[in-house]
């Protein structure tokens, strides 16, 4: 099963420990990635849209057409990589005439969409081609007891049309493939709150994100799991910043679902990338030391 993977910008440079994660927990499920060079950021589902949505399209264009050459559909690892690349291939796929006025800019870069792949998350790749079951099947020290605080996210979900990754409302994706390692998957009241990164004033993203944490506390959970770099940005650095600006104190490690599915497929957590984390998951590894 090959695939092309879309790492986007933010992965690649500001948490490359993610692409890192992923690339070495697919390889144990049969999953095998072609890489594409000349990919450029999506570009961003929310500024970038809002300020040329024309060209906005163009570019996501120009990012599906390098994978049209190989004939591969593209898995993406982001929810905003996701949101962009998705809902542009459905658009163009619909739309015969902006089809055409985009082509007609890419014509002047000797590229073309032609609207023959699929854009889709690699979680959902993991359910439907793989299969949960041989997921849990690659993992050789389960995370037994592990309690996982779930964080969907807006952008992997919404708009359910072009996403079509579960249902908006009752997601159960990533409690299936958390699952499958092991962990225990928790929800909270807030499961399904925004992060609020995309907002302009700073102190709504900080009400949202204490209001989840505070939420998540209550559980007592070990960790929160997620599967957007975005999101991790607005929790895992952001605790350090409520401290000295709210007095508030946190301590929940966050971590990306390939994380979770590598340390229980047997990497260590320096190969995962655990130890670059703000907020350091040492009780979390001091356990899995003990079941490895």
């Amino acid at each position: 099963m090959k695939y092309i993977p879309f790492f986007g910008c933010m992965m690649t440079t500001k948490y490359p420990q993610f692409e890192a994660a992923v690339r070495k927990s697919v390889s144990h499920v049969g999953m095998e990635l072609v890489d594409v060079e000349g990919f450029t950021c999506c570009p961003d589902p929310i500024y970038f849209q809002a300020r040329d949505k024309i060209e906005w399209y163009t570019i996501a264009a120009r990012n599906i057409s390098l994978a049209e050459d190989l004939g591969h559909d593209i898995i993406t690892t982001c929810s905003g990589c996701t949101a962009t690349l998705s809902e542009v291939n459905l658009v163009l796929k619909e739309d015969e005439s902006l089809r055409k006025e985009v082509n007609d800019r890419l014509k002047e870069i000797g590229r073309e969409f032609k609207g023959s792949i699929n854009v889709r998350h690699a979680i959902t790749v993991l359910r439907d081609d793989i299969g949960v079951d041989k997921v849990a099947q690659s993992v050789k020290y389960p995370l037994n007891d592990l309690k996982v605080a779930v964080h969907y996210g807006c952008h992997l979900l919404k708009p359910s049309r072009v996403m079509r990754v579960d249902d908006p409302d009752r997601p159960q994706i990533l409690d299936a493939l958390i699952k499958a390692t092991g962990a225990v998957p928790v929800h909270h009241d807030l499961t399904l709150l925004c992060c609020g990164k995309a907002c302009m004033d700073d102190s709504i993203p900080d009400r949202m994100v204490m209001d989840i944490l505070d939420t998540i506390q209550e559980k007592g959970v070990e960790c929160m799991g997620l599967i957007c770099p975005t999101c991790f940005d607005s929790f895992d650095v952001k605790q350090l910043i409520l401290e000295r600006k709210y007095n508030k104190s946190y301590s929940i490690p966050i971590i990306y679902y390939f994380q979770l599915l590598g340390l229980a497929q047997g990497y260590k957590p320096q190969e995962v990338g655990l130890h670059l984390h703000k907020i350091k998951p040492d009780p979390i590894l001091k356990g899995l030391e003990l079941v490895a």
